[in-house]
């Protein structure tokens, strides 16, 4: 089986095949630290952080690096709110993206360079491009002539030509920096310095970079001038991503990235997400709310459809997600809670089920449909749902224990590649706190009560442990039969 993907480049599936045999280098932008993480930074992160479980599992050696944007207006504005400075409120944002991703159980980069630490990469790659005729000074700035470079729009699939009416509408005379471009399409490359606002030395004179020279400088500090895969959000494609195309390919020559990946979009309740709608989401506010999904959930929410389709957050989306979730958890738990009580030995690493195993690489080979590996985890844990309620209910399961044990440990290790994990409770948080041996006690005492016809006091205890969370199972010839719930 070959893993193929589709190539926003190239507007088709393409087989993988990496620079290198064996090797991955994958990069990915990141936020721009100003403000809390919100439910289309949980999509694109969770996803492109499957996308690199899935690779690795897949048997590639990985390095994924993810960046930090530290210098932007959007920081610059936050702080002259909050009588800050740039980096407090970068570095203040920067640790709550590392907190929110914690709990939707994404792995962190092998690498998170920052715009602030790449400064002499940025003023290298400036310089070249403008030795080589791709960049101009003007007044303090340095502009990239975007016409200069005859590929540009190549990823986004426009046509200055077909751009230029549109161009003087949105860039008007009045506009300081307009003044200073030779063409409306060119962008900065580096910033004058304006007054009371962070500045570097450079042979421009002070300023700062503008937003697309830091990645590009980025991935090639950090993953040299040609890379696998770069991935980030739809909306990065233009003007982002071709500009990251035509400053990077202008000085090397050589393509950036060889397959470009985008995941969709997110809307609330039909609509775009945004702030002036009042439908704007962080993922704080989204687990800390009364009734939150589990991060799981949010998780298997954004995996349940292909990521390069919209995806729409509404209330009754994330309850019937949180439901698929509690299948999913119960088949996790299964050998947690049934494996003692099945005489399971310590399993194996390579005790998988092979067709099954198959089965989920065939569907994720296709450009990384998840939504069909979860068909199959699905069924795992459906077919584990019901043989740990015929064990509580029987005291034995129809399948043979091992096969239940291959089954649960082929679920486990099919979930962690998805990043879909579930561990028991530890003794002292369970509902009740009461240990095995306790609930043994307290059975045996309800069977010694009920023997002596005392069947309040039974009543009492079976009231007792249901407060508890301990549902009791009467069987024929005295056997009691328990579980938690």
């Amino acid at each position: 089986m070959a893993l193929t993907i589709y190539n926003t480049l190239t507007r088709r599936d393409e087989p993988f095949e990496p620079l290198e045999a064996g090797k991955v280098r994958m990069y990915c932008c990141g936020v721009t630290v100003y403000d809390y993480c919100h439910l289309g930074h949980a999509r694109s992160y969770i996803v492109w952080d499957t996308v690199r479980r899935y690779l690795k599992w897949r048997g590639y050696d990985v390095r994924y690096v993810q960046n930090f944007t530290d210098i932007d207006d959007k920081i610059l504005n936050r702080a002259r709110e909050q009588g800050s400075s740039m980096e407090e409120v970068a570095n203040r944002f920067t640790e709550a993206y590392f907190e929110d991703m914690k709990r939707l159980n994404v792995l962190e980069a092998d690498e998170y360079p920052r715009a602030t630490h790449t400064l002499d990469g940025i003023k290298r790659l400036i310089h070249e491009l403008e030795s080589k005729g791709f960049a101009y000074p003007a007044a303090g700035d340095v502009y990239f002539a975007v016409r200069r470079f005859g590929e540009y729009g190549k990823l986004s699939g426009r046509k200055l030509d077909d751009m230029q009416a549109g161009a003087s509408g949105r860039v008007g005379v009045e506009d300081p920096e307009a003044q200073k471009k030779k063409d409306p399409f060119d962008f900065a490359l580096w910033k004058a310095a304006k007054p009371e606002e962070p500045a570097w030395e450079s042979p421009w004179g002070a300023g700062r970079p503008g937003w697309h020279i830091e990645c590009s400088a980025m991935v090639r500090d950090r993953l040299g001038e040609s890379i696998d895969i770069h991935v980030g959000g739809a909306d990065l494609i233009f003007p982002h991503h071709e500009n990251e195309i035509a400053q990077s390919e202008a000085v090397t020559g050589q393509p950036l990235a060889r397959y470009w990946l985008h995941n969709g979009m997110v809307n609330v309740d039909g609509e775009k997400m945004s702030k002036s709608l009042g439908n704007f989401t962080t993922i704080r506010q989204l687990l800390d709310a009364p009734n939150a999904p589990d991060p799981m959930a949010v998780r298997l929410f954004v995996l349940q459809a292909h990521y390069r389709k919209p995806v729409d957050f509404t209330g009754d989306a994330m309850a019937a997600i949180q439901n698929g979730w509690n299948t999913l958890k119960d088949g996790l738990l299964f050998g947690y809670e049934c494996g003692d009580r099945l005489g399971w030995e310590k399993a194996e690493e390579n005790l998988l089920n092979t067709e099954q195993v198959e089965r989920f690489q065939a569907s994720v080979d296709e450009d990384f449909n998840f939504s069909g590996g979860l068909a199959v985890l699905f069924e795992l844990a459906k077919e584990l749902q019901k043989e740990q309620n015929i064990l509580v209910h029987e005291g034995k399961t129809k399948t043979p224990a091992g096969e239940l044990q291959q089954k649960w440990h082929t679920l486990v290790q099919l979930a962690q590649v998805l990043g879909l994990e579930a561990l028991p409770v530890e003794k002292s948080e369970e509902v009740g706190g009461l240990s095995d041996e306790e609930i043994e006690a307290l059975i045996q005492q309800r069977k010694d009560a009920r023997k002596a016809k005392n069947f309040a006091e039974g009543d009492r205890i079976r009231n007792e442990l249901q407060a508890q969370g301990i549902t009791l199972i009467d069987q024929p010839g005295s056997v009691t039969l328990w579980h938690r719930s």
